[in-house]
Protein backbone atom coordinates (compact mmCIF):
# COMPACT_ATOMS: atom_id res chain seq x y z
CA UNK A 1 0.00 0.00 0.00
CA UNK A 2 0.97 3.37 -0.70
CA UNK A 3 2.63 5.75 2.07
CA UNK A 4 -0.05 8.84 1.46
CA UNK A 5 1.96 11.84 3.71
CA UNK A 6 0.01 14.78 5.34
CA UNK A 7 1.12 17.04 2.48
CA UNK A 8 -0.54 15.15 -0.19
CA UNK A 9 -3.71 15.24 1.46
CA UNK A 10 -3.43 18.90 2.04
CA UNK A 11 -2.71 18.97 -1.61
CA UNK A 12 -5.59 17.06 -2.24
CA UNK A 13 -7.81 19.16 -0.12
CA UNK A 14 -7.16 22.55 -1.78
CA UNK A 15 -7.67 21.04 -5.12
CA UNK A 16 -10.74 19.60 -4.29
CA UNK A 17 -12.66 21.46 -1.40
CA UNK A 18 -13.27 18.32 0.06
CA UNK A 19 -12.82 17.11 3.91
CA UNK A 20 -9.18 15.80 5.10
CA UNK A 21 -10.69 12.58 5.41
CA UNK A 22 -12.21 11.98 2.03
CA UNK A 23 -8.93 12.85 0.61
CA UNK A 24 -6.98 10.76 2.59
CA UNK A 25 -9.28 7.88 2.00
CA UNK A 26 -9.55 8.91 -2.08
CA UNK A 27 -5.44 9.16 -1.79
CA UNK A 28 -5.01 4.99 -0.28
CA UNK A 29 -8.21 4.15 -2.67
CA UNK A 30 -6.17 5.28 -5.30
CA UNK A 31 -2.72 4.20 -4.36
CA UNK A 32 -1.25 7.54 -4.10
CA UNK A 33 -2.34 8.83 -7.62
CA UNK A 34 -3.00 12.36 -7.33
CA UNK A 35 -5.38 12.58 -10.78
CA UNK A 36 -6.81 9.37 -10.40
CA UNK A 37 -7.89 10.22 -6.47
CA UNK A 38 -9.28 13.26 -7.59
CA UNK A 39 -11.44 11.06 -10.46
CA UNK A 40 -12.61 9.41 -7.37
CA UNK A 41 -13.84 12.69 -5.72
CA UNK A 42 -15.65 13.80 -8.74
CA UNK A 43 -17.46 9.93 -9.30
CA UNK A 44 -18.86 10.37 -5.37
CA UNK A 45 -20.27 13.99 -6.10
CA UNK A 46 -17.33 15.30 -3.40
CA UNK A 47 -15.45 17.30 -5.43
CA UNK A 48 -17.74 19.32 -7.24
CA UNK A 49 -17.58 21.30 -4.06
CA UNK A 50 -14.67 22.69 -4.49
CA UNK A 51 -15.76 24.46 -8.05
CA UNK A 52 -18.80 26.59 -6.37
CA UNK A 53 -16.04 27.87 -3.21
CA UNK A 54 -15.58 30.79 -4.93
CA UNK A 55 -18.89 31.89 -6.08
CA UNK A 56 -20.87 34.26 -3.40
CA UNK A 57 -22.47 33.17 -0.59
CA UNK A 58 -24.10 35.73 1.13
CA UNK A 59 -27.33 34.71 1.52
CA UNK A 60 -28.15 31.82 4.55
CA UNK A 61 -29.41 31.98 7.87
CA UNK A 62 -28.17 32.88 12.02
CA UNK A 63 -29.76 30.56 14.46
CA UNK A 64 -29.45 29.90 18.10
CA UNK A 65 -29.12 27.06 20.53
CA UNK A 66 -29.36 26.92 24.38
CA UNK A 67 -28.86 24.53 26.79
CA UNK A 68 -29.09 25.23 30.35
CA UNK A 69 -26.22 28.06 31.08
CA UNK A 70 -25.04 27.74 27.21
CA UNK A 71 -25.81 29.37 24.24
CA UNK A 72 -24.32 29.02 21.15
CA UNK A 73 -24.82 31.11 17.75
CA UNK A 74 -23.77 30.23 14.00
CA UNK A 75 -24.07 32.18 10.65
CA UNK A 76 -23.96 29.82 7.68
CA UNK A 77 -23.80 31.04 4.32
CA UNK A 78 -25.48 30.13 1.21
CA UNK A 79 -25.82 31.69 -2.75
CA UNK A 80 -29.43 31.88 -2.48
CA UNK A 81 -32.48 32.90 0.09
CA UNK A 82 -34.07 29.25 -1.28
CA UNK A 83 -31.56 27.40 0.03
CA UNK A 84 -31.38 28.55 3.72
CA UNK A 85 -35.38 27.31 3.39
CA UNK A 86 -33.94 23.81 2.21
CA UNK A 87 -35.02 20.90 4.97
CA UNK A 88 -31.47 19.29 4.62
CA UNK A 89 -29.65 22.69 5.05
CA UNK A 90 -31.65 24.25 8.13
CA UNK A 91 -30.93 20.44 9.77
CA UNK A 92 -27.04 20.77 9.09
CA UNK A 93 -27.15 24.54 10.90
CA UNK A 94 -29.17 22.84 13.65
CA UNK A 95 -26.55 20.03 13.68
CA UNK A 96 -23.52 22.30 13.36
CA UNK A 97 -24.90 24.27 17.07
CA UNK A 98 -25.20 20.88 18.63
CA UNK A 99 -21.95 19.83 18.14
CA UNK A 100 -20.58 23.75 19.30
CA UNK A 101 -22.69 23.21 22.48
CA UNK A 102 -21.63 19.82 23.24
CA UNK A 103 -17.83 20.45 22.81
CA UNK A 104 -17.36 23.86 22.67
CA UNK A 105 -14.86 25.12 20.41
CA UNK A 106 -12.80 28.14 20.14
CA UNK A 107 -11.77 28.37 15.95
CA UNK A 108 -13.67 27.77 12.75
CA UNK A 109 -10.95 24.95 12.21
CA UNK A 110 -11.46 23.33 15.60
CA UNK A 111 -15.28 23.03 14.54
CA UNK A 112 -14.47 21.91 11.28
CA UNK A 113 -12.15 19.20 12.67
CA UNK A 114 -14.59 17.96 15.32
CA UNK A 115 -17.47 15.04 14.80
CA UNK A 116 -20.52 15.97 13.56
CA UNK A 117 -23.23 15.77 15.66
CA UNK A 118 -24.64 11.87 16.00
CA UNK A 119 -22.10 10.91 13.06
CA UNK A 120 -18.62 9.39 12.21
CA UNK A 121 -17.81 12.42 9.92
CA UNK A 122 -16.13 15.67 10.71
CA UNK A 123 -18.23 19.01 10.52
CA UNK A 124 -16.22 19.90 7.66
CA UNK A 125 -16.98 16.60 5.88
CA UNK A 126 -20.43 16.93 6.41
CA UNK A 127 -20.65 20.13 4.27
CA UNK A 128 -19.03 19.34 1.94
CA UNK A 129 -21.80 16.29 1.13
CA UNK A 130 -24.25 18.55 1.45
CA UNK A 131 -22.88 20.88 -1.08
CA UNK A 132 -22.39 18.39 -3.01
CA UNK A 133 -26.47 17.49 -2.58
CA UNK A 134 -27.70 21.45 -2.71
CA UNK A 135 -25.43 22.16 -5.58
CA UNK A 136 -24.59 25.49 -4.02
CA UNK A 137 -21.78 27.24 -2.06
CA UNK A 138 -22.36 26.90 1.70
CA UNK A 139 -19.98 28.38 4.52
CA UNK A 140 -19.48 28.19 7.91
CA UNK A 141 -18.75 32.12 8.48
CA UNK A 142 -18.38 32.33 11.88
CA UNK A 143 -19.81 31.16 15.46
CA UNK A 144 -20.19 32.02 19.24
CA UNK A 145 -19.98 30.32 22.69
CA UNK A 146 -22.11 32.35 25.27
CA UNK A 147 -22.23 31.48 28.97
CA UNK A 148 -24.37 32.93 31.93
CA UNK A 149 -27.85 34.09 32.29
CA UNK A 150 -28.76 34.50 29.12
CA UNK A 151 -31.61 34.83 26.54
CA UNK A 152 -31.41 35.22 23.09
CA UNK A 153 -33.79 36.16 20.16
CA UNK A 154 -34.13 35.18 16.07
CA UNK A 155 -35.62 37.95 13.99
CA UNK A 156 -37.35 37.21 10.29
CA UNK A 157 -36.32 33.37 9.99
CA UNK A 158 -32.51 33.76 10.87
CA UNK A 159 -32.24 37.10 9.42
CA UNK A 160 -30.83 38.55 13.27
CA UNK A 161 -29.27 36.69 16.00
CA UNK A 162 -28.95 37.82 19.45
CA UNK A 163 -27.30 36.84 22.72
CA UNK A 164 -27.58 38.72 25.46
CA UNK A 165 -25.88 38.26 28.97
CA UNK A 166 -26.71 39.07 32.98
CA UNK A 167 -25.22 38.63 36.29
CA UNK A 168 -28.14 37.81 38.96
CA UNK A 169 -28.70 34.64 40.96
CA UNK A 170 -30.00 31.40 39.76
CA UNK A 171 -33.83 31.82 41.59
CA UNK A 172 -34.06 35.52 39.72
CA UNK A 173 -32.70 34.00 36.56
CA UNK A 174 -35.25 31.76 37.12
CA UNK A 175 -38.41 34.45 37.59
CA UNK A 176 -40.77 35.68 34.78
CA UNK A 177 -39.88 38.87 35.36
CA UNK A 178 -36.53 38.18 34.24
CA UNK A 179 -37.62 36.31 31.42
CA UNK A 180 -39.53 39.11 30.06
CA UNK A 181 -36.74 41.79 30.87
CA UNK A 182 -34.13 40.16 29.22
CA UNK A 183 -36.16 39.24 26.05
CA UNK A 184 -37.31 43.20 25.86
CA UNK A 185 -33.14 44.12 26.06
CA UNK A 186 -32.84 41.00 23.28
CA UNK A 187 -35.40 42.86 21.04
CA UNK A 188 -33.57 46.48 21.78
CA UNK A 189 -30.45 44.86 20.43
CA UNK A 190 -32.17 43.51 17.33
CA UNK A 191 -33.90 46.73 16.94
CA UNK A 192 -31.23 49.67 17.54
CA UNK A 193 -28.15 47.66 16.97
CA UNK A 194 -25.76 49.13 19.10
CA UNK A 195 -22.10 48.97 19.37
CA UNK A 196 -20.69 48.15 22.84
CA UNK A 197 -22.74 47.38 26.05
CA UNK A 198 -22.05 50.09 28.31
CA UNK A 199 -19.63 53.37 28.76
CA UNK A 200 -16.40 51.24 29.93
CA UNK A 201 -16.74 48.71 26.84
CA UNK A 202 -15.93 52.14 24.31
CA UNK A 203 -12.36 51.75 23.43
CA UNK A 204 -10.24 54.97 24.72
CA UNK A 205 -8.93 55.16 21.05
CA UNK A 206 -12.80 55.56 20.00
CA UNK A 207 -13.56 57.91 22.57
CA UNK A 208 -10.82 60.21 22.01
CA UNK A 209 -11.39 60.23 18.22
CA UNK A 210 -15.24 61.30 19.08
CA UNK A 211 -14.17 63.58 21.50
CA UNK A 212 -11.76 65.22 18.34
CA UNK A 213 -14.45 65.47 16.10
CA UNK A 214 -16.88 67.19 18.65
CA UNK A 215 -14.29 69.83 19.29
CA UNK A 216 -14.31 70.45 16.15
CA UNK A 217 -17.03 70.99 15.60
CA UNK A 218 -17.81 73.02 18.16
CA UNK A 219 -14.44 75.55 17.13
CA UNK A 220 -15.80 75.50 13.74
CA UNK A 221 -19.18 77.32 15.03
CA UNK A 222 -18.37 80.95 14.65
CA UNK A 223 -20.19 81.84 17.89
CA UNK A 224 -17.47 79.59 19.78
CA UNK A 225 -14.58 81.85 17.62
CA UNK A 226 -12.98 83.51 21.02
CA UNK A 227 -13.38 81.19 23.47
CA UNK A 228 -10.29 78.92 24.87
CA UNK A 229 -9.09 75.51 24.02
CA UNK A 230 -10.57 74.35 28.02
CA UNK A 231 -14.02 75.63 27.26
CA UNK A 232 -13.81 73.33 24.11
CA UNK A 233 -12.73 70.63 25.72
CA UNK A 234 -15.77 70.79 28.30
CA UNK A 235 -18.21 71.54 26.21
CA UNK A 236 -17.03 68.63 24.10
CA UNK A 237 -17.12 66.16 27.10
CA UNK A 238 -20.93 67.42 27.28
CA UNK A 239 -21.73 66.05 24.32
CA UNK A 240 -20.00 62.56 24.67
CA UNK A 241 -23.40 62.05 26.22
CA UNK A 242 -25.07 61.71 22.98
CA UNK A 243 -22.51 59.84 21.52
CA UNK A 244 -23.08 57.15 24.07
CA UNK A 245 -26.56 56.98 23.90
CA UNK A 246 -26.59 56.09 20.44
CA UNK A 247 -23.39 53.41 21.10
CA UNK A 248 -24.09 51.92 23.97
CA UNK A 249 -26.71 49.68 25.14
CA UNK A 250 -27.00 50.36 28.71
CA UNK A 251 -27.27 54.81 27.93
CA UNK A 252 -29.95 54.02 24.36
CA UNK A 253 -33.33 55.16 25.41
CA UNK A 254 -35.56 51.92 25.75
CA UNK A 255 -37.50 51.45 22.86
CA UNK A 256 -40.78 50.44 25.00
CA UNK A 257 -41.02 53.69 27.13
CA UNK A 258 -38.10 55.97 25.97
CA UNK A 259 -38.79 58.14 29.19
CA UNK A 260 -35.90 55.92 30.29
CA UNK A 261 -32.73 53.94 29.42
CA UNK A 262 -32.30 50.32 28.88
CA UNK A 263 -30.20 50.53 32.24
CA UNK A 264 -32.68 52.26 34.25
CA UNK A 265 -35.19 49.59 32.66
CA UNK A 266 -33.04 46.73 33.91
CA UNK A 267 -33.14 48.23 37.19
CA UNK A 268 -36.16 48.94 37.23
CA UNK A 269 -37.15 45.46 36.84
CA UNK A 270 -34.33 44.32 39.19
CA UNK A 271 -36.02 46.68 42.02
CA UNK A 272 -39.46 44.87 41.76
CA UNK A 273 -37.87 41.81 42.57
CA UNK A 274 -35.63 43.37 45.19
CA UNK A 275 -32.45 41.48 43.95
CA UNK A 276 -29.39 42.70 41.88
CA UNK A 277 -29.02 42.72 37.69
CA UNK A 278 -26.03 43.03 35.99
CA UNK A 279 -26.39 43.75 32.34
CA UNK A 280 -22.85 42.16 30.98
CA UNK A 281 -22.76 41.43 27.37
CA UNK A 282 -24.51 41.25 24.33
CA UNK A 283 -23.63 39.48 20.93
CA UNK A 284 -25.52 40.19 17.54
CA UNK A 285 -25.00 38.46 14.20
CA UNK A 286 -26.69 39.97 11.45
CA UNK A 287 -26.82 37.77 8.31
CA UNK A 288 -24.49 38.33 5.39
CA UNK A 289 -23.34 42.36 7.02
CA UNK A 290 -20.12 43.06 5.49
CA UNK A 291 -20.33 40.34 2.90
CA UNK A 292 -20.45 40.78 -0.98
CA UNK A 293 -24.09 40.33 -2.34
CA UNK A 294 -24.81 38.29 -5.38
CA UNK A 295 -26.24 40.31 -8.50
CA UNK A 296 -28.18 38.33 -10.42
CA UNK A 297 -28.74 39.81 -14.11
CA UNK A 298 -32.13 38.01 -15.05
CA UNK A 299 -31.85 39.28 -19.05
CA UNK A 300 -28.26 37.85 -19.47
CA UNK A 301 -29.55 34.71 -17.58
CA UNK A 302 -32.03 34.39 -19.95
CA UNK A 303 -29.83 34.85 -23.03
CA UNK A 304 -27.60 32.15 -21.54
CA UNK A 305 -30.51 29.83 -21.09
CA UNK A 306 -31.54 30.19 -24.92
CA UNK A 307 -27.62 29.79 -25.64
Amino acid sequence: MAQITAKQVADLRAKTGCGMMECKKALVEAEGDFDAAIKLLREKGLASAAKKADRIAAEGAVDILSDGKTAAMIEVNAETDFVAKNEKFVDFVKGVLRTIVANKPATLEELKALKYDGTDFTVEETLVQLIAVIKENISIRRFLVAEGKLNSYIHGHGQTGVIVAFDTDDDTAATAEFAEMSKNVALQVAAMNCEFVDRNAVPASRLAEEKEIIATQIKNDPKNASKPDAIIEKMALGKLGKFYEQVCLADQAYVKDDSMSVEKYVASVAKQLGKEIKLVNFYRYEKGEGLQKREDNFAEEIANLVK
